[in-house]
């Protein structure tokens, strides 16, 4: 069996974020065994495959902040995905105290 790519790694640990939790681009990072490399998060995540279930919008700055701009397509589909999951969205920005994935 071959060892998963990187891309996979992040893949799979996006892939376990609950329903109604988000986590940040480092701590997916750190799980997915690639240190401080969050800014490599984002990049993985913009090469799923068509027609993926993995949820990527749960995946958010440290701050809480959704990454897009505000008023963007992107972050406005970010945005409701996460709404419809019953995470509380203000001013783009998500608290990471209540809806904080802590596995």
């Amino acid at each position: 069996m071959t060892e998963p790519t990187k891309d996979q790694k992040i893949w799979q640990v996006v892939a376990a974020i609950p329903a109604g939790k988000v986590a940040s681009y480092g701590q997916i990072a750190d799980m997915a065994g690639l240190g401080r490399q969050a800014r490599y998060i984002g990049k993985a995540l913009g090469k799923l495959p068509e027609g993926h279930a993995i949820p990527w919008y749960r995946v958010i700055r440290s701050s809480g902040q959704i990454a897009f701009p505000i008023g963007s397509e992107a972050f406005e589909v970010q945005a409701q995905s996460l709404r419809e999951e019953g995470i509380v969205v203000v001013d783009g920005r998500v608290s990471m105290r209540r809806f904080g994935w802590r596995p």
